[in-house]
């Protein structure tokens, strides 16, 4: 009898199974597809040189090496990749101890570095270590901290911008973490505490964490652009009466990531609170909390923050607001697969930080999607 019902119930039970891997080869398929396509289309935007778009930032080559080399898709050795990485060896400033060139008016230092520190480390080269160990100093150097007169008190602190002169932001001093986590820095080290104090900073949770005057306004869990200098944001241009300022998705999985990265437990309250806001605000069609005609502002840096984000957090599913169950990496893939060009590249139609370039978007998208493969 026993044997009977355990036939009855495999036999009901496998149904279910073989859809479930019929979905699955269906997301990796489209997947592969996409993947393949972009890496077509870069093999023929790359210049002689070996960068792309290096008129725009040095950086737009380190991007797109790092999401080349992190989906599988080719390796270190591939003649594209090869060139990419001697054009960023290019880069390398001995003397500094960065990866932004030798142009000392070069404003983004933090950015430039942090991306060429993951395409390198992506490249798994012995020959590159020194060089990464160099970098890695170079980006904790650019911490606000107490060699610039800063205390844990001060809403500067442990944050980063995007030279050693600039306020600090969310957004750099996330890539700033990447970077560390790529360059195998020891979880124990100073900086990881140090910029856990400026990114709680930034959440809308007022709390032991955030005492600034605005955390507690909207209380919500999302994180904003910069807790430095009295707050800031990105999703408007005139600061609400109240004083509040609206956190949105891209920060929002920013803050997320790296929490966990400067070590904060997935059950912490921080990161309870500011998942909340991600069930009550899931999407991938827009950079949720940006006003309507902002929405796709940053859709593709927003893409990379949430498929980072969530591989961290290692949730397969999101339950949304409505208790609706989203497999995230199937509707990220998806919805990047139907904004591909019929070339292989992607660009974003509202130009805004750059996103009008297919290269580095296209360079965003590989990166989001080595994170977002299906399972």
């Amino acid at each position: 009898m026993r044997a009977l019902f355990f036939l009855l119930g495999l036999a009901m039970a496998l149904p279910f199974f073989a859809t479930q891997s019929n979905s699955q080869e269906a997301d990796l398929k489209v997947w592969d597809q996409s993947v393949d396509r972009a890496v077509a289309f870069l093999r023929k935007s790359q210049a002689d040189d070996g960068s792309w778009s290096a008129n725009l930032s040095p950086g737009v080559t380190g991007i797109i090496v790092t999401g080349l080399l992190r989906t599988g898709k080719v390796t270190p050795e591939d003649p594209m990749v090869e060139k990419g990485l001697r054009f960023i060896e290019g880069l390398i400033n001995p003397q500094a101890g960065h990866i932004a060139g030798r142009d000392p008016r070069m404003q983004l230092q933090n950015y430039v570095t942090s991306v060429n520190v993951m395409a390198l480390m992506a490249a798994k080269r012995d020959s590159y270590k020194a060089v990464v160990r160099d970098a890695a100093r170079f980006l904790k150097q650019l911490q606000w901290d107490e060699g610039e007169g800063k205390t844990a008190k001060d809403d500067f602190y442990g944050g980063g911008g995007y030279d050693s002169k600039s306020r600090p932001d969310l957004s750099n001093t996330a890539f700033l973490l990447d970077a560390l986590i790529a360059a195998g820095v020891a979880k124990d080290d100073p900086a990881f505490k140090k910029a856990m104090v400026f990114v709680s900073r930034c959440q809308n949770r007022k709390g032991e964490h955030n005492d600034q005057a605005w955390a507690g306004k909207i209380n919500d869990g999302s994180f904003i652009y910069s807790a430095a200098a009295g707050g800031a944001v990105r999703s408007v241009d005139t600061p609400a009466a109240d004083g509040s300022l609206s956190g949105y998705g891209s920060m929002t999985y920013a803050g997320i990531k790296s929490l966990i990265y400067c070590g904060v437990a997935k059950d912490d309250p921080r990161i309870l609170h500011a998942f909340e806001w991600v069930r009550n605000h899931y999407t991938v069609e827009v950079n949720p909390g940006m006003p309507p005609q902002r929405a796709q502002w940053g859709l593709f840096y927003y893409y990379n923050s949430m498929a980072k984000a969530l591989d961290a957090l290692g949730v397969d599913e999101v339950t949304d607001a409505k208790g609706i169950k989203h497999n995230w990496r199937h509707d990220l893939t998806s919805a990047m697969a139907k904004r591909q060009g019929k070339d292989g590249s992607w660009s974003n139609p509202q130009d805004r930080w750059m996103e009008g370039d297919p290269n580095l978007v296209t360079g965003f998208a590989l990166m989001a999607l080595s994170h977002a493969k299906p399972k």
